[in-house]
């Protein structure tokens, strides 16, 4: 099989790639990309171990795409042409998208005729998105994938997977009490109301919260409260800007993780009652206890046993000053669910799976 998967960085991880990375050839990019490993537990094992009948792809990311097409000659910035390029000159059969948003239908139609299937990943409510030309989407929120068929797609069960350098961090003392990464909007209003609760810790403890504030959010604290009144709705509460950090992505993203007792996890207002986003793969594989919130979880993700989770916001903030001030029963339950994912969500399985999902079209 000759794959091709490409992916989306997002304006976020985006301005982070650019700034921090200046490859002087698309390979060479490509390397530094997957060696600094965001949204490792997304990319298939022949991307990472870079096998000769794989290929990744930035269809998002111009300089890097740019530069791809200039080694080839071709005179064009394009994205999309650039992308269409790249996978006809891999000679792709199977075409694996992490960017469906941005690459649908409409881009599935110019697929050269050596693609023989199609497959994209959307774990998230789409509106009237048109994914209805992929052969199938897949993702781990049943909820979501019920959504897709209703609309015409074939849509089935797909997992992230534990990242295998995620076996490398981790220390005995973790100094990190509870740690938070990831988005901050006021769309995000029920996670906002935990971290909150949770960050009033912080006076005794050591929390955490590396936040990708939404751009509102960062202009509202730019000013002084109630000089732009309107603005005043998108700024963060004060315990929260207290514990907050510039965001983090990939390894840097693990060494935090392998220095957590406590990862602290929340659904978005959008997700049901699905739970499995990547930050639970990604704490309970860097072995810090995982809580998170109530809901439908994973085979392998089980409250009290391998994972801790909590119904308000309230009761959030006991069970982390219980879990930080029990160290034994915490390193247990961390330890099971460091056990349970590597062997239920590894690469090898993951693989295995998309392999299944090919073969049963």
């Amino acid at each position: 099989m000759r794959l091709f998967q490409n992916i989306g960085l997002g304006p976020a991880y985006s301005n982070v790639f650019r700034r921090f990375v200046s490859p002087r050839s698309f390979e060479e990019g490509i390397r530094l990309f997957l060696e600094h490993r965001y949204g490792a537990p997304h990319i298939l094992e022949p991307i990472e171990t870079q096998q000769s009948n794989a290929f990744c792809a930035l269809g998002d990311e111009p300089r890097l795409q740019s530069l791809w097409a200039s080694e080839q000659g071709l005179a064009t910035r394009d994205l999309e042409q650039i992308l269409l390029a790249q996978i006809e000159h891999h000679r792709a059969e199977v075409f694996y998208n992490l960017d469906p948003m941005r690459y649908g239908s409409a881009f599935v139609q110019r697929l050269p005729g050596c693609v023989k299937r199609t497959v994209c990943w959307r774990a998230a409510p789409s509106g009237n998105a048109d994914l209805s030309q992929y052969d199938l989407v897949v993702c781990n929120f049943p909820t979501i994938l019920a959504d897709w068929r209703n609309k015409g797609c074939r849509a089935e069960y797909f997992y992230p997977a534990v990242d295998r350098v995620m076996g490398e961090y981790g220390c005995r003392d973790r100094p990190i009490d509870v740690l938070f990464f990831g988005s901050y909007s006021r769309h995000h209003k029920a996670r906002a109301k935990v971290l909150e609760e949770v960050a009033q810790l912080s006076s005794e403890r050591k929390i955490i919260y590396c936040l990708d504030a939404s751009r509102s959010t960062r202009l509202a604290e730019a000013f002084p409260a109630g000089l732009i009144r309107y603005l005043d709705k998108y700024r963060r509460p004060p315990a929260i800007v207290a514990v907050a950090r510039a965001p983090v992505w990939g390894r840097q993203a693990y060494e935090l993780l392998g220095q957590a007792k406590i990862v602290l996890n929340g659904a978005i207002d959008m997700a049901g009652n699905d739970r499995g986003n990547m930050r639970c793969f990604e704490a309970m594989g860097c072995g810090a206890l995982l809580l998170s919130d109530e809901g439908q979880y994973p085979d392998g993700m089980q409250d009290d046993t391998t994972i801790v989770t909590y119904r308000t916001p309230e009761e959030a903030r006991t069970l982390a000053h219980t879990y930080i001030s029990d160290g034994e029963t915490r390193s247990k339950i961390a330890e099971r669910g460091r056990e349970a994912v590597n062997r239920l969500y590894n690469k090898s399985m993951q693989w295995q799976r998309f392999n299944e999902l090919l073969s049963n079209m």
